[in-house]
């Protein structure tokens, strides 16, 4: 008998890619929302390791706090010169002692994050480009005392919330972003930086593509070359869409709207590295895409950071990344849907099994009646929440990404 309240309830809303409008957005690896994101996941993952190496088990940490603040640079083409280097700034808490072993967290912050940026920003040098500074401190006796319980119950009392299936605008926005920051694709076009925001608004079946794509100046020999490679970056955005097929009647893609070849080279959206982190945006953890890779504003969505959240008891990175799970299992499983979006409560020092409450919500495919589909969807998640370890020895695995 489960402790929980399952609610299972019929949306009167159309689906999601039915609706009249719709506004996707993804930030690709080098915005500096993600690069974030990307950092404090990579220290989680590292301080895992490390706890797990030297005790047998992962320790209290939680790295979901971090501030990437912008340097100076003066991007030219044919190469510019960076003038003042990044600074990351590493917050929150972390076991930095355990036994009578002291755990250099610093040092291993910053190891973590130097991999991270060699592996994913192409132009970025760790050591000359980026300043590190670690706020890291131990953690709150109670909430490190839960953690070390045989069974740890949740960390937090918070909302976890996901959806089935992806609309197609949220397909494209996805497979765009991939795809321009692919290796196959940088090597046909080493222009283009990593950080690449997309902003796809649809009305009807009319797409409108908003991309801003950093370029790098030392593959840019003058203005007129720039406005070619982006005219031809565009060309190639709007072939990839078309070869997706899906259900839209006009696309429309528009590549760095704010040039102004009137301003010469301060009408181009030219940088240094690949990413306006180098000198005009400064970049924080949980700002930028869910746990599922887009910020979809048609949708439910929660103001937790998952990046960063230690995956023993963290519900704020669990329970949003089993919420998706669990929608997507419905989904698939559960014949006679055409949307479910799915929400987790956890009550603080509760099993991770055991959520205050679940609540889904289901659009039914036409004839098919809510009746049909309750027993059949509390059946998976009653399965699937008594069987906890399995989910998360996934996630600890890196199965799954959190932006």
């Amino acid at each position: 008998m489960n402790d929980y309240s399952i609610i299972v309830s019929a949306s009167q809303d159309q689906a999601c890619g039915e609706k009249e409008f719709e506004i996707v957005e993804r930030k690709g690896i080098g915005h500096p929302d993600s690069i974030c994101d990307g950092i404090v996941e990579a220290v989680c993952n590292r301080l895992c390791q490390v706890y797990m190496d030297n005790f047998g088990r992962i320790l209290h940490h939680n790295i979901d706090k971090g501030l990437l603040v912008a340097g100076r640079s003066s991007p030219r083409p044919g190469g510019g010169k960076i003038i003042e280097p990044m600074r990351f700034v590493f917050g929150d808490r972390g076991t930095c002692e355990f036994a009578g072993v002291k755990i250099p967290l610093s040092d291993i912050a910053q190891d973590a994050a130097e991999n991270w940026l060699e592996q994913h920003l192409r132009f970025i040098n760790p050591q000359r480009h980026m300043r590190y500074q670690s706020e890291i401190k131990p953690g709150s006796e109670e909430l490190v005392d839960n953690l070390m319980d045989e069974e740890a119950g949740a960390n937090d009392t918070s909302v976890g919330v996901g959806y089935a299936p992806l609309s197609p605008t949220e397909q494209t926005v996805l497979a765009v972003e991939r795809w321009l920051n692919s290796p196959s694709f940088k090597e046909v076009y080493p222009v283009c930086g990593e950080d690449i925001k997309i902003m796809a608004i649809r009305t009807g079946k009319r797409l409108e593509f908003i991309v801003a794509a950093a370029f790098v100046d030392r593959y840019v020999k003058d203005a007129h070359d720039y406005y070619e490679q982006k005219q031809a970056l565009q060309s190639e955005i709007s072939r990839f869409i078309d070869g997706l097929h899906l259900p839209f009647s006009e696309i429309k893609v528009v590549l760095n709207a704010l040039d102004d070849p009137e301003w010469g080279e301060a009408g181009m959206y030219l940088t240094v590295l690949g990413t306006s982190a180098e000198a005009g945006d400064s970049g924080e953890v949980g700002r930028g895409n869910r746990v599922n890779g887009v910020i979809s504003y048609n949708r439910p969505t929660t103001t937790e950071a998952a990046a960063g959240k230690n995956p023993i008891n963290h519900t704020g990175k669990i329970y949003n990344l089993l919420s998706h799970q669990l929608a997507a299992t419905i989904f698939a499983k559960v014949a006679g849907i055409k949307e479910v979006t799915l929400w987790l409560c956890s009550k603080i020092g509760a099993p991770l099994g055991q959520p205050v409450l679940v609540a889904v919500e289901v659009k039914p495919s036409a004839g098919v009646h809510l009746h049909e589909l309750a027993g059949p969807i509390r059946a998976i998640i009653s399965d699937e929440l008594a069987h906890p370890d399995i989910f998360l020895q996934q996630m600890r695995m890196g199965e799954f990404t959190v932006f």
